[in-house]
């Protein structure tokens, strides 16, 4: 993505404009991923793809959309994303801010200003886009989502004092922070591991309200039996790990 000596990010900050970098991980989303890196606010500074096996085009638009595109043949959502991780750690110039978004355009990637906002005008450490809290579209979620999202921060809000409203995968957090929580789920449970080691190690976390709309082709997750146990397991899972 180019870049912009002096990003417009529609409010006001007082500290040096942020690096900010996007990890996408993408599989079997060739329908939908260039949309969604089209769509990514011109701020940015690199947007990953992070081709997760996928066997169809997705990294061919991915690249024509012009995403820096990863590949991980090791099937796993979190898997992906640590890809994503690895290649900035590589970098001589690291990012200030990661957000990470997925590749199905079910959220509105336009509303990135907002998910970083209260970190560059609050010191936040992290972010996460409440899809509970902004507006869904109907059929954008199924009910075990609905109800496992319930479940899972309510758990958390229960064991870990945490006020969370839903695990949303639209979120943002400091590269420091980032590194502190040092990151492990390959699959499942990467996005409520990331908000647990948030809450255990006192980051300053908050959520804001965003839209969410039906995804483009099926969830390899909620769209199957087998997606939707494996994932509630995981989540529980993982919510007892760090207990």
């Amino acid at each position: 993505m180019p870049e912009q000596s002096k990003p417009d990010f529609g409010f006001r900050i007082s500290k040096p404009f942020p690096i900010i970098d996007v990890i996408i991980p993408a599989y079997n989303e060739e329908n939908s991923v260039g949309k969604v890196v089209g769509d990514i606010p011109v701020f940015v500074r690199h947007v990953i793809v992070v081709n997760n096996n996928s066997n169809d085009q997705t990294r061919l638009v991915a690249e024509k959309a012009g995403a820096i595109v990863l590949d991980e043949m090791q099937k796993g959502y979190g898997k992906a994303c640590l890809k994503g991780i690895s290649y900035l750690e590589s970098l001589e110039k690291r990012p200030d801010l990661v957000v990470f978004l997925d590749a199905d355009y079910s959220d509105y990637p336009e509303e990135m200003t907002a998910v970083i906002r209260p970190i560059l005008e609050e010191d936040f450490d992290m972010v996460i886009g409440s899809r509970a809290r902004g507006n869904r579209e109907k059929g954008s979620m199924t009910i075990p989502q609905v109800f496992g999202n319930w479940l899972a921060t309510s758990l958390m809000k229960s064991i870990y004092k945490t006020d969370y409203s839903d695990l949303g995968p639209f979120r943002a957090i400091k590269w420091s922070k980032l590194c502190e929580i040092q990151m492990e789920d390959q699959d499942f449970g990467w996005t409520i591991e990331m908000q647990i080691k948030a809450a255990k190690k006192n980051l300053r976390t908050t959520e804001v309200p965003v839209n969410y709309k039906k995804r483009i082709g099926v969830s390899k997750v909620s769209g199957t039996v087998k997606g939707t146990f494996m994932a509630g397991y995981k989540i529980l899972w993982t919510i007892w790990k760090y207990k």
